[in-house]
């Protein structure tokens, strides 16, 4: 048995959110220095509900170390020439390290000195 389905009420459901290349270009370098010091050994990316997610482990058993996030701020533009507006938050636990519309400054928080000590002081994973 077929159904129908009106393109117009399909497409309304919630936008799809990515990272573009070089967004993963950014993440995975950041990855790649981190696992060569040791301190992170493995990495998950999600999709869900209007936002992208890169979280990294310290341990594959462990609860991520950080969520790197990237979602719609306010309402996705009509116009497909337009790029939307995006928001990437860093995050360690739930405490919000960082926020920013470029993924660049957002990862800045991780050069920092001292970042790592700070975090395992407050018990945050």
């Amino acid at each position: 048995m077929s159904k129908i389905v009106r393109l117009v009420e399909y497409r309304r459901g919630a936008p799809h959110v990515h990272f573009s290349r070089s967004e993963m270009n950014a993440l995975l370098s950041l990855y790649s220095r981190r696992v060569m010091r040791g301190e992170w050994r493995d990495y998950a990316i999600d999709q869900h509900d209007g936002t992208a997610r890169f979280a990294v482990f310290r341990s594959s058993f462990e609860r991520p170390a950080f969520i790197i996030t990237k979602q719609l701020k306010g309402a996705p533009r009509t116009a497909s020439l337009i790029p939307p507006d995006v928001q990437f938050t860093v995050m360690a636990g739930r405490e919000t390290l960082s926020q920013s519309t470029s993924l660049i400054e957002a990862l800045a928080v991780f050069d920092r000195p001292g970042l790592a000590a700070s975090l395992r002081m407050g018990g945050t994973s």
